[in-house]
């Protein structure tokens, strides 16, 4: 049944160049119809293969032509030999075995040029990707061969390797056909580099498997990859802080195929959870957010997996100086498949130089003694190991109906020791340990009813736990904190393509999300435990129009919490409308809400390490956290020059002062307000065939207004009024890229003591006593970053890829963080204590495919 689907594909797409591409109003016959009449005509008879033949177009020759020129027409025109063996006898066969092709793949719509197109031979493990210009060039390819030609946002195509020849040597053209089921289709199909891209939404596509190389990285790190973009970036340079147009990391939805997680990083925070090579795209939106989406009033980041049956079993391992992992994607038939992969840090068999900073940088601000030289007469010991997995099985029921179950598995797990002898030569030990968990199951059915109609049911569960213990022998004093999540969700909706140019969707959604906090002390006897749960339904529609230089989708979404009979309604609004030949107008607006925040009780939980715990709303002290967004921004594309620039607003409110880790005196206070976040975002991007070359810039204003508080506006937290990067990359060879970028950006806000007054009693607590809150400004931030890859072969079957990436070349000492504690030996002083950015960080990886 699936041969002879692609044979029928073929049959109709399959075309001689000449045919197909050039000649498109001549008139075209099968070769064998012509040689069923050429027999007829002139009284001969051929002998050939007519498997071989079957798919093979021809124009027919002038009628009149004498039998001899017609054969020579043929031998000009095709990749055969017609061989006169006698008068009457006539012999058909290809001339080789194998040719080499190539070919430049198109967008049916506008003639752009689909870099990082995949060209895959079926039924082999070859293939290759486009250039920057589409080409292809496959070499000694069996005549017979099927080769598949597929690109995100367009409908794939099955074309014979025998219609790609050409007399003349000149490359055909190849044009793939926008998917019409997803009319948010890719504007820019390379942005700053390879497989990363734009919508006509706004939204930012990272496709990994064709990702090229970004300053620093030597894997296509998912959170780390999208820093790149305008208005993203970490303050802290840690993936578990990710901010979005001045917006905090819990404020950013995080989805893994519709799972929503609650955890993104390993070494907490400073690599990405999530494995790359079985992520298909990630889709990053800062603004205009489909109405299928709810929580996240900063950004939606939506990771989906491969989705497809191979057909046959492909794989990869790979190993840097932090972790080594492997994937396998195995067809169990046509209609079942198992993606398979996972990855394991590898500090246990061998603490590299990279791992050491690593360490240093994620455990410097804790309970965790990460000095290079021990204090007097002390010792420690610490284990420290991560791990990921994840496993998806998929099930075509048939060509109409898929089912797909998927499981993650995220873990970190830090074990510590110390052990000191005191002027008494008394010996006290601690032992501590945290252990950090996101568990993922979901299951989503897909129906095509018809070319117009289709269905999904989607149900997910999470599961993320932090669990820390802290134990000091000498006291017999045992500290744990707990903090779970548990959440189930449930999403039905259905898409109706009124026609080529309008989408009408309508859904609904059910989440239920249970939150514990639990915090335990032996001596003296102590125990707090809170659990909420809170239950929401939501229904969203959305209208969504694209036809030639218009694109408009426009959504509502009604969101209803059954605890406090409350009601929500958010419009959504995306619209691109193109403005003559090189420019575009950008128009995005949304309205969004999220009930679970996180929370800093005390700078010392867990262990110091991740000191921030999920809480619910409710209304009282704790509130939904809303938000209001809108931004305008123009385009420019001409010649493979892209600039872009886009003016924004944000309004979020609900959010607590507990909520924002205040490093002040309001940082024990309960108090709720919001904050307003302006701003514009510039970015100017060339790119040609062998380089690519960008500068990006942001500035913003960002300040907090807590009403009941003393001043009651102040700069945020994460108030970065300017920030500028700068990358280069370089194809110095086809198999060699190189990439060199850096990043500037103004001190973000801190607070420091009142001068001459450091120190203020409370009781029995002597406290820091802070002035103005956010007043001051830490210094600049600098890094410099550069990667190379390389791309060989082990064997013909056997691709690997080698790279190489340091980040911060300059060993620049940044400070991301600043605060004052009291000074023990002198309590009317304070101490201050600066958090220091990574210092010099190489890491090298190599991976290789099977």
């Amino acid at each position: 049944m699936l041969m002879m689907s692609i044979k029928k594909i073929v049959v109709i797409q399959l075309i001689f160049p000449l045919l197909v591409f050039s000649q498109k109003n001549d008139t075209k016959i099968l070769l064998i119809d012509l040689i069923n009449k050429m027999e007829t005509q002139y009284e001969v008879r051929f002998s050939y293969d007519a498997e071989d033949l079957s798919e093979i177009f021809v124009i027919a020759p002038d009628e009149t032509l004498p039998l001899e020129d017609v054969l020579t027409y043929l031998n000009e025109k095709l990749p055969l030999s017609f061989t006169l063996l006698d008068e009457r006898y006539i012999t058909v066969f290809f001339e080789n075995n194998t040719m080499s092709v190539c070919g430049r793949i198109l967008a049916s719509d506008n003639e752009e040029p689909l870099a990082s197109a995949t060209i895959r031979v079926l039924n082999s493990r070859r293939g290759v990707t486009t250039n920057e210009l589409g080409q292809f060039q496959l070499e000694d390819l069996p005549v017979n061969a099927l080769i598949e030609i597929s690109y995100l946002g367009f409908r794939s195509k099955i074309i014979a390797v025998s219609s790609l020849y050409s007399a003349s040597n000149d490359c055909p053209v190849i044009y793939l056909e926008v998917a019409f089921e997803e009319l948010n289709q890719v504007v820019l199909t390379k942005f700053l580099t390879t497989g990363l891209q734009t919508r006509y939404d706004g939204s930012m596509v990272l496709n990994t498997k064709n990702f090229g190389i970004l300053p620093g990285l030597t894997e296509p790190d998912v959170l780390q990859s999208i820093q790149a973009l305008p208005g993203v970036e970490s303050i802290n340079e840690s993936i578990a802080n990710i901010n979005v147009r001045g917006g905090s990391n819990d404020q950013n939805l995080m989805l893994w195929d519709g799972i929503k997680m609650y955890h993104s990083g390993h070494f907490f925070g400073l690599i990405s959870a999530y494995n790359p090579h079985l992520t298909e795209k990630v889709i990053v939106t800062k603004n205009g957010t489909s109405s299928e989406f709810s929580d996240g009033v900063s950004s939606t980041i939506d990771m989906l997996t491969k989705d497809e049956i191979g057909e046959q079993v492909e794989g990869g391992v790979g190993l840097n100086l932090i972790s080594a992992d492997a994937f396998i994607k195995i067809p169990m038939g046509e209609k079942i498949g198992l993606h398979v992969s996972g990855r394991r840090s590898i500090s246990d068999a061998y603490s590299s130089p990279t791992y050491e900073q690593y360490f240093k940088r994620s455990f410097q601000d804790s309970d965790i003694n990460t000095t290079d030289a021990p204090l007097e007469n002390s010792s420690s010991d610490s284990e420290f190991r991560f791990y990921d997995y994840t496993a998806k099985v998929l099930i075509d029921i048939n060509e109409n109906q898929k089912i797909r179950a998927n499981l993650i598995g995220i873990n970190n797990d830090l074990q510590y020791s110390e052990s000191i002898v005191d002027s008494n030569e008394e010996t006290e030990t601690k032992s501590s340990s945290l252990k950090q968990d996101n568990l993922g199951v979901g299951l989503k059915w897909t129906a095509n009813w018809s070319d117009r109609l289709n269905s999904l049911i989607q149900a997910y569960y999470s599961k993320y736990t932090v669990d820390s213990d802290d134990y000091r022998a000498n006291t017999d004093q045992r500290l744990t904190q707990a903090n779970e999540v548990l959440e189930t969700g449930v999403k039905l909706k259905s898409t109706f393509l009124l026609n080529s140019a309008i989408n009408i969707s309508l859904g609904y959604q059910l989440n239920e999300t249970g939150i514990l906090n639990e915090t335990t002390v032996s001596a003296p006897s102590y125990d707090r435990t809170k659990k909420d749960v809170l239950i929401s339904h939501s229904l969203f529609t959305e209208f969504e129009f694209q036809r030639g230089n218009s694109y408009v989708r426009a959504g509502v979404r009604a969101q209803y919490f059954d605890k406090f009979k409350k009601i929500l309604i958010e419009p959504r609004l995306a619209l691109r409308q193109k403005l003559g030949s090189d420019f575009a107008l950008k128009i995005e607006g949304e309205f969004k809400n999220q009930s679970a925040t996180q929370i800093v009780d005390f700078q010392d939980d867990f262990l110091g390490v991740e000191n921030r715990r999920w809480i619910l709303a409710n209304e009282s002290n704790i509130p939904i956290s809303t938000s209001k967004q809108v931004s305008a921004g123009i385009e420019f594309s001409k010649n493979n020059l892209t600039v872009m620039g886009s003016g924004f607003y944000k309004d979020v409110n609900g959010i607590t002062a507990s909520n924002q880790g205040f490093y002040n005196n309001f940082q024990y206070i309960n108090a709720t307000g919001s904050y307003q976040v302006q701003g514009i975002e510039f970015l100017a991007n060339k790119t040609a065939e062998n380089y690519s070359v960008w500068v990006g810039y942001t500035a913003s204003t960002n300040d907090y207004e807590f009403p009941t508080l003393s001043p009651s506006n102040f700069p945020n937290n994460v108030d970065v009024r300017h920030s500028v990067s700068l990358a280069f990359n370089l194809d110095v060879l086809p198999t060699l890229k190189v990439s060199v970028g850096g990043i500037w950006r103004s001190g973000q806000p801190y607070t420091a003591p009142e001068e001459g007054n450091e120190t203020v009693q409370n009781g029995s607590t002597t406290l820091v006593n802070y002035s103005e809150p956010n007043s001051l400004r830490l210094d600049e931030f600098k890094r410099l970053d550069a990667s190379l890859s390389y791309k060989f072969k082990i064997s013909n079957d056997v691709p690997a890829i080698l790279r190489a990436g340091v980040i911060n070349i300059t060993n620049a000492s940044n400070v991301i963080n600043r605060y004052y504690e009291v000074d023990s030996e002198n309590t009317d002083e304070t101490i201050r204590i600066d958090n220091k950015s990574l210092g010099i960080t190489p890491n090298v990886s190599l991976r290789i495919q099977f």
